[in-house]
Order: structure tokens, then sequence, then C-alpha cells
């Protein structure tokens, strides 16, 4: 077992409301904490602690309260942290909704979760009247941020004039939101995460990261997901800190907001690492006011993470995480300039963590010098989730009797504690006994001057053997129209172990990804098993 090399940090044993905005001081007030980045519409800290509140006061005059659950589809608009926060003032628990979902997938959550009311916006009602109908949310329940017939609207709310509730509740047990996890693996389970989870993981990454109340953070990475939710959304606000919101990724738009809003810390997955990388687009843009970029949600290649410090002159980080975990665990901190940026980093204060060799299941220990060998990872601390909901049975197979919850991640650890993603566990190719990382595949092929994105799967061959198919896309010009399947096996040939090397290949035209920007394995599967 190893644990974080730093001191471990108080967890206030308050709700996320109080943690968040319990210690606004007077000089805080009117400084602004949201900004449109469509706009430029500005919101102060004074203004948006009495929409929320206010909000908080509506919902609970119609009767929301501690033992509701309310579901938001929102995109990265300001409305979203006055709902959110508002929400969860009045002691209601959010399931935050995906917004690229279908009625279908919106109707399953809302009925997993049993959500009794609906916050969206306009753009997305069609879908979201159909799910709530079919979940029995009437029309008076489902709040339509900016306005529609036959619904209450976010204005409705602020001028209600009902004031905020007083309400009691164990910030330990009290689940304050409930995302649901990828389904990567099967079918969405909902991810119960209480008021001391969110507060501690901000706790715990906050003196890690040093955002400070200058900084200026691009809200890209969507809300309703926990990364965008806890190190956006709740950490900007904790610090003072001034939030840009984006709604939907586009590259110039990206790039102008960044510009024109001069924002200084920069929070993103890593398609948006390569885009930054390699687009000839960004030279068209000033974003000399970045100093700082963390990416996480998938694996940040090494090579790409010191292409994207150059191009921008920024220090590049990062971290580590899952939904279970609030998310994160392990983050490369702002001022460790040592740290190569393919780690993680370290584990972040109040954690314990474990290797288990695959095989046996026994631990492996910490070095005394060099790196351990890869092991199943193992994360224990106040930020792990209470477990899934109505799932007793999968709960009990993610967190083992002594809190340690599986993240079925592959890892290594240096004498120093620096901990590196190597895989999957899942995601393992097996070739003939040997073991083949798809991201170390990946990382390869997006050093080829061709290559936009790829990913990396298993598939069967004439033999049965699994062996590496790589989905490829290329670059416009010179340098993509040259490839053809055969250049890219040999590039890859040329630099990895004979038993590494891609035995197919398709070019695609985008790599399916998660909001999150995870790939999604199981599409890309489909499509290699159509394909074969």
């Amino acid at each position: 077992m190893f644990s974080s090399p730093f001191p471990d940090v108080e967890i206030p044993d308050v709700s996320l409301y109080d943690y968040l905005f319990g210690g606004l001081e007077e000089a805080d007030l009117d400084r602004i904490a949201v900004v449109d980045g469509t706009s430029g519409a500005e919101t102060s800290y004074r203004t948006l602690v009495g929409q929320i509140d206010a909000v908080a006061g509506a919902v609970a005059a119609r009767g929301l309260g501690v033992h509701g659950v309310a579901a938001i589809l929102c995109p990265n608009i300001p409305a979203f942290a006055v709902v959110f926060h508002g929400l969860l003032r009045a002691g209601a628990t959010v399931t935050t909704v995906n917004s690229l979902y279908t009625a279908d997938e919106i109707a399953l959550q809302l009925d997993d979760a049993g959500a009794e009311w609906m916050f969206t916006v306009s753009a997305l009602l069609p879908a979201a009247r159909e799910a709530a109908t079919r979940a029995g949310i009437p029309a008076e329940r489902i709040v339509v941020l900016d306005g529609a017939d036959g619904h209450p609207s976010l204005r409705d709310l602020l001028t209600a004039g009902a004031p905020a509730p007083d309400v009691s509740f164990d910030p330990a047990t009290h689940v304050a939101v409930l995302p649901y996890s990828s389904g990567t693996t099967g079918r969405p389970k909902g991810v119960m995460l209480s008021h001391r989870n969110l507060v501690a993981n901000a706790e715990q990454s906050r003196g890690l990261l040093k955002v400070t109340p200058e900084d200026r953070l691009l809200a890209l990475l969507p809300f309703f997901h926990i990364y965008g939710l806890t190190v956006l959304l709740n950490l900007a606000l904790r610090q003072r800190a001034c939030l840009v919101t984006m709604p939907k990724f586009d590259l110039a738009e990206f790039l102008r907001i960044i510009q024109d809003h001069r924002c200084s810390y920069l929070f993103i997955a890593p398609p948006v690492a390569v885009a930054l990388t390699k687009h000839p687009m960004v030279a068209d843009y000033d974003l000399s006011a970045v100093h700082t970029t963390l990416s996480g949600a998938a694996p940040l290649d090494g090579e790409l993470g010191n292409r994207l410090a150059e191009r921008l002159g920024c220090r590049v980080l990062q971290g580590y995480g899952m939904t279970e975990m609030s998310p994160v665990s392990h983050l490369i901190p702002v001022d460790a300039t040592d740290l190569p940026v393919s780690s993680v980093g370290y584990t972040v204060p109040n954690m314990d963590c474990r290797l288990l060799d695959p095989a046996t299941g026994d631990d492996i220990e910490v070095p005394a010098e060099g790196t351990s060998a890869p092991g199943h990872l193992l994360c224990r601390g106040p930020n792990v989730m209470l477990g899934y909901l109505n799932r007793p049975g999968e709960t009990a197979d993610t967190l083992d009797a002594d809190g340690f919850l599986r993240t079925g991640d592959i890892a290594t650890v240096n004498a120093d504690g620096v901990v590196t993603i190597v895989d999957r566990l899942k995601e393992l190719i097996k070739y003939k006994g040997y073991q083949i990382a798809p991201a170390e595949l990946e990382a390869l092929l997006l050093t080829h001057p061709g290559i936009a994105d790829a990913a990396v799967i298993g598939t069967p061959d004439a033999d049965g053997q699994e062996v590496p198919m790589a989905f490829v896309v290329l670059q416009p010009g010179d340098d993509g129209e040259r490839l053809d399947e055969a250049a890219v096996m040999d590039y890859v040939a040329a630099r990895v172990a004979p038993f590494k090397k891609v035995r197919r290949v398709e070019f695609i035209d985008a790599v399916p990804k998660s909001s999150s920007g995870k790939i999604l394995r199981r599409k890309l599967k489909t499509a290699g098993a159509a394909a074969g």
C-alpha cells in the first residue's frame, strides 16, 4: 500500500453549498464568478449566490427538497451553476444527464434515478419532454430555463420571492449528485456521491492546482460529467476564480473565447490536446494568457503533452480519476515541474492506494528505487462513492471490504510515489500470451504527421488470435493523403516489438468518443467485426 506524499487536508463537515459559499467575503462578492463565453454576459458572486438562494426557495416552495431527485439536462451555460447549486441548497439530489442523450437514454436515467423534476433548455426540450413524460414527470415540473409555453422558466423561479429553506442532512451520507457511469461495460449505473465526497475532492485538489481568484477557467468540459462538475464548476467557485462557459466544442470558437476572455487555465481531454497541437488554425489566435493546461478523462501521451506545452508556451499537467472517486485521485501538481507529463502525478491528500498483480492478486510493493511492475490500481479515500444506486452486487464488486475501489486500470508507481497509468485492465489485448496496451499504440500513431487521431482495439484474426486493429483519422493535406494501410502498419512495426504490430487498419472520419473524451471501444469493436 502507498499513500499520498502530501499531508492530509481537513475536510469540513458541511454541505457543498456551505463549503463553496459560506466563507465568501465582502471583497469577493463583486468579483465575476461566471461569464457566458458566447455572449460575454457576466455574473458576479453576489448575484450568483442571490440567484442560487432564490432557486432553492422556489423549488422548496413547490415541494422539492431533501428527499427529492431532480435531473438537469443542460449544456455549459451560466444558468447551470445557478440551478445545480440551487437544487443542492434545497437539499435535493441532482442527476446530471448527458446533453447528447436520446429520449430513450434520458428516460432510462430518469426512471433509474427516480427523478421527479427535470431542468432543461428549449433546444433540448423535445427529447427532454418525451423522456420526462415517459418517466411520469408532469409539464409543471419540467423547468425550461430559457422559457417555453406550458412550462415554468428560470425567471419564474428567480422571481418567486420564496426564501431559501433551512434544511438539515448528514453531508457524509446524503447524496448530492447522481451522475451515471459511461456504460462502457454495460448499462450505465448511477454513482452516489455525497456532499462530503464533493467537498473532499475539491479540498484534496485545490492545493495541488493552485487556481487563484485572478484565473479565468474555460469551462469546455461538460458540467454533466463529474470532471467538469468538480474540477471546473466547484473548484473555480471555491477559489473565487472566474468561470467562462462554452456550451459545445467548436475549435474556432474555443480559440476565440480563450483569446477574447484571456483564459489562463484550460481543462481539457486528449482530443482537444491533439487539435491544439496539430491544427494550423491555432496560430491565428492569441493564446498568451494561458499559463496551465490540465488534461484528464483519458490517457495523454507524454510526447503529445510536451508538444502542446511547447506550442502554447504553458505548463501541461495530467490528472487521473473516475466518476466513482468524485473524480480526482491523482494529479501532477502545478509547481512540480520535474514530473513527466506522461504520468498522472501523485496520489492526492487523504488517499491510500494499492497495486495488485493482475495474475495473482498479490500486492505489488513500492520499490526502493526505480519503477514497480504494473498492477491493478485500487484507491481509498473520502472522495470514493457511497456506491451504485440500487446495485448492491455491482457495488460489492467494485468496493472491497476495506473500502478500496477497484479502478479497473493498470498502473505503475515509482520510488517517489509518481503514478503512471498503463492501460485499462479490460482493454488489454492478449496476443499469443503477450499483453498489448492499446494506449501505447494510440500514442505512437499520433506521432505520425499524417494522423490526426487514432484508436486501437483487439479483434480476432483468421486463427482466432486477438490482434491489434487501428482506426485512423487522416490529417488533411499531403501527409495524410500519402498514407495507406500498409504505410500505417509499417510505421508502427518499425517502432514496436513484433508482437505489438498493428495487423489491421481502417480509415474513419472520426474516433467515437464519450463527452468526457474516452474512446468508445464498443462501437469500434462493432465496426471492426463488420469490416472483418
